[in-house]
């Protein structure tokens, strides 16, 4: 069984090797945050937030942190990849904890019963 931890990191080394680019693999720039959308899977409310690269927001009962986003450095626009890590407040759980890829959301996704939250782009 792999752990989340270790699957993040292999989810790192894959997306590494696969982006096509002109010397085998594409070079990522760094942002300075992150857009997310929220869904609330109760109320049908979806929410749009921003977040710095550190920085720490809640939403309904998770506490998201972002470590940081990075995107293709020739095309800002094709893809965002988002390293997160996002908390059960009231249980201190950690619910995910891993990359999360803009174009593909159900990938390394969150699995919580309530709410969802996917990568829109970096800022």
């Amino acid at each position: 069984m792999i752990g989340p931890g270790l699957r993040g990191g292999l989810l790192a080394l894959t997306l590494t090797l696969t982006l096509p680019g002109a010397a085998g693999a594409q070079q990522m720039a760094e942002s300075a945050g992150v857009y997310l959308r929220g869904l609330d899977k109760v109320s049908g409310l979806t929410t749009d937030l921003a977040l710095s690269v550190g920085d720490t927001l809640s939403y309904g009962r998770m506490e998201i942190r972002l470590g940081g986003c990075r995107y293709p450095a020739d095309n800002p626009a094709a893809d965002a990849f988002a390293f997160l890590e996002i908390i059960d407040e009231l249980r201190g759980e950690r619910l995910f904890h891993g990359w999360m890829i803009a174009s593909s959301p159900a990938l390394n996704a969150l699995d919580h019963p309530r709410y969802d939250v996917w990568v829109l782009g970096c800022q």
